[in-house]
């Protein structure tokens, strides 16, 4: 059994570390990351939109070039992690470079690079649904909520 005296001990040390820490650590320049999240997500999103309009340009409906959209960014972002580029956007932009779908698409793509090694079955495949699972498990949630509340509200 621990000693009351010693976890009152313990207690404090962890908190004179804490604000040791605190003191040394140098604050992130919140407007410079700010500014650089909104001008690299919106960057990605004039990317979609022009890959978009490509797509409307050749006489596709909107609802019929969404899906190529989505597969060409998704290609894109594939891509551009493979040549380790993404990554230095994604150190650079921080949440401006997760916009959705790449940001996504650079995650599977990562975590298959990273772990290769371990053949394609229990490296590459177990390791990128570790990523890609949530997603989906809380997207089909998300959608089977949506709908109840839809059909609940008569909309």
């Amino acid at each position: 059994m621990t000693h009351p005296g010693k976890k009152k001990q313990h207690a404090d040390e962890q908190a004179q570390y804490q604000r040791l820490v605190a003191v040394h650590v140098p604050k992130p320049p919140l407007v410079r990351n700010l500014v650089a999240a909104f001008v690299v997500g919106g960057l990605i999103s004039v990317l979609g939109q022009a890959v978009l309009n490509a797509f409307m340009s050749t006489g596709m409906a909107l609802d019929e070039a969404s899906a190529p959209t989505l597969a060409t960014m998704i290609l894109i972002s594939a891509v551009l992690t493979g040549l380790s580029i993404y990554h230095h956007v994604g150190e650079f932009a921080g949440a401006g470079a997760a916009v959705p779908i790449t940001g996504f698409a650079n995650t599977i793509v990562a975590a298959a690079m990273d772990f290769k090694r371990e053949g394609f079955v229990l490296g590459m495949g177990a390791k990128m649904f570790i990523i890609a699972g949530p997603v989906i498990v809380y997207g089909i949630v998300a959608g089977v909520l949506v709908s109840a509340i839809r059909w609940w509200t008569g909309m």
